[in-house]
């Protein structure tokens, strides 16, 4: 009996030295999420199964998000070209106001005046054709 007993202890410190320390198996709390991520709709097949759509989703949203940009981009440009166009606008409204200023017939003859060209104090004579106007 004896011998029996220490064989027995012999082959548990033997498997005690055999024994691997195995890594515990990670589990996930039980909650909604994880049961319905591996139990429900959604697991690691379906996910690859979809996994084309949703990048295909995902590259719709970049081109929306894309031309978003580019929309406001374009808005800001014909915001900055109208406010241009008024500014020009007013330009040219205060030169033509200027020109028809200094286009009168007293300001044409001041500006003149300063060449030694006078205005002409006679009304304008109308001429007739065939007639000869002899001035003596």
């Amino acid at each position: 009996m004896t011998n029996r007993l220490r064989t027995q202890i012999e082959e548990e410190e033997a498997e005690k030295k055999l024994v691997v320390e195995e890594k515990p198996v990670k589990e996930f709390p039980d909650n909604f999420l994880t049961q319905f991520l591996t139990k429900g709709i959604l697991n690691a097949e379906a996910a690859t199964k979809a996994l084309p759509f949703m990048l295909f989703v995902a590259l719709l949203g970049m081109i929306y998000i894309a031309n978003r940009h580019l929309a406001e981009r374009n808005i800001r440009d014909i915001d900055k070209i109208s406010k241009e166009v008024k500014e020009l606008s007013w330009d040219y409204k205060n030169t033509k106001a200027e020109l028809a200023f200094k286009s009168t017939l007293t300001e044409v003859a001041k500006r003149t005046d300063t060449l030694g060209i006078k205005e002409s104090l006679q009304p304008p004579q109308k001429l007739m054709a065939g007639e000869v106007k002899n001035e003596h």
